[in-house]
């Protein structure tokens, strides 16, 4: 038994992050219902096509810039319209490829430019200030390094252009390695849930929704009125995406024009990933959402705006849920509120249903067959707990505004044989560790004392932990002796 005053206190605090996870929880279901209602077929452009230049921003990517530039030189559009930049900020191999590529296909008559620069200023933000500047396109289409485009994108991208109030329009990601692990199935199944269900859900409904950094074009004079590209985040296109909204341009979602991309192959580089994402996410929300909130906008776009640029607070939400799973039961017993006992299973049966018809559903929208979604998705789930350890840190950084952290770009593999990876094991590591013997001390706890309606939340919790940890020790143990790999420490400048 625990003392009466901590007991009161670790059930106000469970509480309250239950009460503060419940609208993310319903929101989700929310998405699913609106994301199915039908939008009429934007129409084609007409005969009069527009200039168009496609922005290729780059940093140390030897292992897949030659793939971008390639397949950007293979987009069938009128050579006197396009023009393509290669926007180079590498201190690697990458630069000698790069220019070597721009080099075989200007020679072929492609109007295509490499403009690399000397300092890293604004990253990739700064990359595509300085490329818009020499830019002569009237529309901007901006591929990151790890996407191959199909040769027709620009033309199934321009037709809602013809509305002169639409902005940006996105297309969604397709994955070329989704079957290489566990790993890359799940995070498939994280982007086609966001893609089909958050951005389809957002653009059916007329609320705000992103840009998602690649795979987009820009009309430039959206572009110019919201502003421009800033670095003051480290999500540039969340940030640019909700001032051009904000200053009257509409959004366009084409959910079935699929770009297709490399998924990050280890733990750690999914986490470099994700960490970037959400504190640039709650830097956004800091910078943009109080103006937002006195704005002229719907209640219903205001609701979203907050749910959506606030989202990353699910992880230290979800991480603090996880440490007072067992704590919380033991403290509803010491106050002889034995009859409660039973809500633990109660919540953690409708939390993991949401979740669990989340991401099934949205691998439906792709035709995979329920027997192996159903799986993946509670795996997908593990996943997301297990990242909520790491990403909860990042969440606090940008909430506080104290850090000025480096933009650092998600490590890439290609077809190359070079691996960006620290053999350090990081801190995020061993808390993992922390966290999995926590949870087996209160399974443990939960077993003596019949807490059997704990037990599956203890179970869930300690598997996602551990299995992240375990993953990232292996990278860092394993990698080096790999037959014809090169480990390379990623080189971050500020």
């Amino acid at each position: 038994m625990i003392p009466d005053w901590l007991a009161v206190s670790v059930l106000v605090v469970a509480g309250g992050t239950l009460v503060l996870l419940v609208p993310f929880s319903f929101h989700r279901i929310y998405l699913i219902l609106t994301a199915g209602r039908e939008r009429p077929e934007e129409e084609r452009w007409g005969k009069e096509l527009p200039r168009v230049t496609v922005q290729l921003p780059v940093y140390n990517e030897e292992s897949v810039v030659k793939r971008l530039i390639d397949a950007a030189a293979k987009l069938r559009y009128p050579s006197d319209l396009l023009e393509i930049q290669v926007l180079d900020d590498s201190n690697d191999r990458t630069s000698v490829q790069a220019e070597t590529r721009v080099d075989y296909w200007r020679e072929r008559g492609l109007r295509i430019h490499y403009l690399p620069r000397e300092s890293r200023e604004g990253f990739k933000a700064g990359a595509l200030a300085q490329g818009l500047k020499k830019a002569t396109g009237d529309f901007i289409l901006i591929l990151d390094a790890d996407f191959v485009p199909g040769p027709n994108l620009i033309h199934r991208l321009l037709g809602p252009f013809m509305d002169p109030q639409v902005g940006m329009v996105q297309a969604r990601w397709d994955h070329i390695n989704e079957g290489d692990s566990q790993l890359t199935r799940c995070q498939a199944q994280l982007l086609d849930a966001h893609f089909f269900f958050e951005q389809r859900g957002r653009w059916a409904t007329g609320r705000f929704m992103s840009f998602n950094g690649t795979a987009g074009m820009w009309r430039r004079n959206a572009l110019d009125d919201a502003g421009g590209w800033s670095s003051d985040t480290l999500t540039e296109d969340l940030d640019l995406s909700y001032r051009a909204q904000m200053a009257g341009w509409r959004f366009v979602f084409r959910p079935f024009v699929g770009v297709p991309a490399e998924l990050p192959g280890t733990v750690r580089d999914l986490e470099l990933q994700q960490k970037r994402w959400a504190q640039g996410g709650i830097q956004t929300a800091r910078k943009l959402l109080p103006r937002l909130l006195r704005g002229p906008w719907s209640v219903g776009v205001k609701r979203e705006a907050v749910i959506h640029l606030l989202g990353y607070l699910a992880y230290p939400l979800t991480l603090l849920l996880g440490i007072l799973i067992v704590p919380s039961a033991l403290a509803r017993r010491t106050l002889g509120l034995e009859g409660w006992l039973v809500l633990d299973l109660v919540v953690f049966v409708g939390a993991a249903l949401s979740f669990l018809v989340f991401f099934s559903a949205a691998g439906r929208c792709r035709g995979r067959p329920w027997m192996h979604l159903i799986p993946t998705a509670a795996v997908t789930l593990a996943l997301g707990i297990g990242l909520s350890a790491t990403v909860s840190r990042a969440v606090v950084r940008g909430a506080t505004g104290k850090a000025k952290d480096p933009f650092q770009r998600t490590p890439k593999l290609g077809e190359g044989n070079v691996r960006y990876a620290s053999p350090r094991v990081p801190t995020d590591t061993f808390t993992k560790l922390v966290l999995t013997f926590w949870m087996v001390a209160c399974g443990v706890v939960a077993f003596q004392q019949g807490l059997w309606g704990s037990l599956p939340f203890v179970v869930l919790f300690g598997s996602g932990y551990a299995w992240l940890a375990l993953a990232e020790f292996r990278t860092a143990l394993i990698v080096r002796g790999e037959p014809g790999v090169e480990l390379r420490k990623p080189v971050v400048t500020s």
